[in-house]
C-alpha cells in the first residue's frame, strides 16, 4: 500500500515523514515562530517534523513551542527537567523520531535552513551517512565574526583533527544531518559532553563515516543572547579529552581530581597569609585554609565537573556545600588512615602510602559527591 499524500503544510495522517529536525535550546522563545516559519518554507513540498529539546529555559521557550504544536502537528516538544547541556539535548532528539533522517539545526536562526533539501537528497542517495553545513569549504562563511572569534574556531578545528577519522573542513559544525540508523547506533558510544555533537558523532563511529560538506554563512544573530562562553570552550577541552583519554581516567574523575590540586595551592596560600602574613595561630590558620579550599573546590567543581547537574540557588548551594564537606571530611579520614596503615606494612615506601591514601581519599570524595551532592536533584 503506497503512502498517502497530503499536504505537507498540514502533516497530518499516514503520509510519510522524511526528516526530522532536532532543535536544541535555552532561552530561544523569540526564535520559534521564525524558525519555523523558515522550516515550512525551506521544506516545502517535503514530509518533516520539528523536535524543540529545551532545557527548562527560564523565557518560555518550550511552552511557546507548545503553542505552536497545538494547531501544527509537524512541531514537538522534549522539555528536559534537571539535564543540561547541547550535545545530550542532541542525542535526546535524535532517539525520539521515526524518520529515516535527522537533522540538527540551532535555534538561534545563524543557520541556513535553506540547505536541508539538499542534505535530505543527499542522505537519500544512499551514498552518505552525514551531511554537513560547513563554513570553511569553498562558498561558505563565517559572517561577522571578528578575528579573534575565527582564530578561537580555527585553533578549535587543528585540535579537533587529533582525534576525528576524517579530514573535514569544519568539524566543529553544529549544522548537519545524519541518517537516523546511523544516529541510533552510535548512541550508546557517545560522551554527551559539551556543545559539539558532530565531533562526537565521527569520532564515535567504529570505522569512518560516509561525509559530504555544504557551503552556507553564518548569520548574525537577532535575538536572544549567544551561548558562547569559556566554560562552553573548556567544555569542548574536555570532549577532546574524554575521546583520547577517557577509556583509561573518565573526564569527570580527571576533572575532580584537577580541581582537588588546584584546592591544595589555594590551601597553602591561605595559609601562609593567615599564619605567616597575619599571625594567626597554626590551627586557625589550617581551619581558614581548609575551608577556603573547600569551599573553591566546590564552586568549581558545580560550574565545571557537574555543570550538567549543577546547582541552583542559595538553599541547594548550601546543603549541596554542607554534604561536600561532610564527605570530604571522611574522605580526608580515609586518606590519614590508609596512609598510615600502608606505612606501617611497607615502612619504607612513606612516598607511595601517601599517594595511595590520596587515591582513597580523591575517590571517596568523588563517588559520594556524585551520588549525594551532585545526585539528589
Amino acid at each position: 500500500m503506497s503512502p498517502v499524500e497530503l499536504d505537507p503544510v498540514q502533516g497530518a495522517g499516514q503520509a510519510t515523514l522524511e526528516i526530522a529536525v532536532v532543535i536544541p535550546t535555552f532561552n530561544e522563545k523569540a526564535n520559534v515562530a521564525a524558525l519555523i516559519a523558515k522550516l515550512d518554507q525551506a521544506l516545502a513540498g517535503r514530509r518533516w517534523e520539528a523536535i524543540f529539546v529545551d532545557d527548562d529555559s527560564p523565557d518560555g521557550t518550550a511552552e511557546a513551542a507548545r503553542v505552536l504544536g497545538r494547531s501544527d502537528m509537524r512541531v514537538r516538544v522534549i522539555q528536559r527537567i534537571g539535564r543540561r547541556g547541547l550535545s545530550s539535548a542532541c542525542i535526546e532528539g535524535l532517539c525520539a523520531t521515526a524518520a529515516p533522517v535527522v537533522a540538527v539545526i540551532d535555534g538561534d536562526l545563524q543557520h541556513d535552513e535553506t540547505l536541508l533539501p539538499k542534505m535530505l537528497d543527499l542522505l537519500q542517495a544512499g551514498d552518505h551517512d552525514v551531511v554537513i553545513g560547513s563554513r570553511f569549504v569553498s562558498g561558505g562563511g563565517t559572517g561577522d565574526w571578528d578575528r579573534d572569534r575565527v582564530a578561537k574556531s580555527a585553533l578549535a578545528t587543528r585540535l579537533s583533527r587529533r582525534v576525528l577519522k576524517a579530514d573535514l573542513s569544519d568539524p566543529m559544525s553544529g549544522f548537519f544531518a545524519i541518517r537516523t540508523d546511523v544516529a541510533r547506533a552510535l548512541a550508546p558510544r557517545l560522551s554527551a559532553i559539551g556543545f559539539k555533537i558532530l565531533l562526537d558523532l565521527l569520532t564515535a563511529a567504529p570505522e569512518p563515516l560516509r561525509f559530504a560538506e555544504l557551503p552556507y554563512t553564518f548569520r548574525c544573530r537577532t535575538e536572544g543572547e549567544s551561548k558562547l562562553d569559556h566554560v562552553v570552550a573548556l567544555e569542548y577541552l574536555i570532549a577532546l579529552y574524554d575521546r583520547m583519554f577517557g577509556r583509561f581516567v573518565p573526564v569527570r574523575f580527571a576533572m575532580f581530581s584537577a580541581i582537588g590540586v588546584l584546592g591544595i595551592g589555594v590551601h597553602m596560600a591561605v595559609l601562609s597569609a593567615l599564619f605567616l602574613g597575619i599571625g594567626t595561630s597554626f590551627l586557625i590558620g589550617q581551619i581558614g585554609a581548609t575551608l577556603a579550599a573547600l569551599t573553591m573546590n566546590f564552586f568549581l567543581n558545580n560550574a565545571l565537573t557537574y555543570r550538567d547537574r549543577r546547582l541552583k540557588g542559595w538553599r541547594q548551594l548550601a546543603d549541596g556545600w554542607v554534604s561536600f564537606a561532610l564527605i570530604c571530611s571522611v574522605g580526608a579520614i580515609a586518606n590519614v588512615g590508609i596512609a598510615a596503615f600502608m606505612h606501617d606494612v611497607r615502612n619504607d615506601a612513606w612516598a607511595v602510602s601517601a599517594m595511595i591514601g590520596v587515591l582513597v581519599g580523591a575517590v571517596w570524595n568523588y563517588a559520594l559527591s556524585s551520588r549525594f551532592t551532585w545526585g539528589r536533584y
